[in-house]
């Protein structure tokens, strides 16, 4: 089964991102993302935050899920997160959509609770599918030594919160090996040298990738 979660960010124009959302099992909204939705005709299967974004007269005639989430500790992407993972255990594949765009700060946030995502949840090691696509870029996290095929030529950019991470790559123009993940911009801006390329931790942490 694969999910959509459609954030308030910049509504996609490309055909990728246009196909996840339009061909998605689920789509689930993001508090006032429901207006965007049904203004491109979208069928929205649930809706979840505080509600106090969205017109009363599209709350009122909006004929699926209502789940209302008025605490402030996490943002209605968590929200949203939470429920399709209480509601559909059994998706193998959740794709986030306008998660980035009008607030640079939302678009950090977002990125970054892929790692959390990960340490919560585990979708890496459960082989689950789990990425932000814009009209930009692709992002997701490992938490593990992997193989990915990226294919040649790609610009990728990766971001970790443990310090004490290290990794071995092979594919890459610019080795990881070495790097200290203590600042963000440390490991941005590589490139792939071949379709695959290998990523050999020294102990499992999430690992966000940023492809674009």
């Amino acid at each position: 089964m694969r999910i959509a979660i459609l954030a308030a960010g910049d509504y996609p124009k490309k055909p990728y991102p246009l196909y996840l959302l339009e061909s998605a099992d689920i789509l689930v909204c993001c508090d006032s993302a429901l207006e965007t939705a049904l203004r491109h005709d979208l069928k929205v299967d649930a809706v979840v935050g505080d509600m106090d974004s969205i017109k009363p007269s599209i709350l009122k005639r909006f004929e699926g899920e209502k789940i209302h989430e008025s605490e402030q500790d996490f943002n209605d992407l968590t929200k949203a997160m939470r429920y399709v993972t209480s509601r559909y255990p059994e998706a193998d594949e959740i794709d986030i959509l306008g998660a980035s765009g009008r607030h640079e700060a939302h678009t950090i946030g977002n990125l970054s609770l892929l790692m959390s995502y990960e340490k919560w949840w585990g979708f890496w090691e459960r082989k689950v599918t789990l990425q932000i696509v814009s009209d930009y870029c692709s992002a997701f996290a490992v938490s593990s030594s992997c193989r990915l095929s990226v294919g040649e030529g790609r610009k990728l950019s990766f971001f970790s919160e443990d310090r004490s991470l290290r990794i071995k790559s092979k594919g890459l123009k610019w080795p990881l090996d070495g790097v200290e993940f203590d600042s963000w911009w440390k490991a941005t801006l590589n490139r792939s040298e071949s379709d695959e390329i290998t990523l050999e931790f020294n102990h499992p942490a999430p690992l966000l990738i940023i492809m674009e």
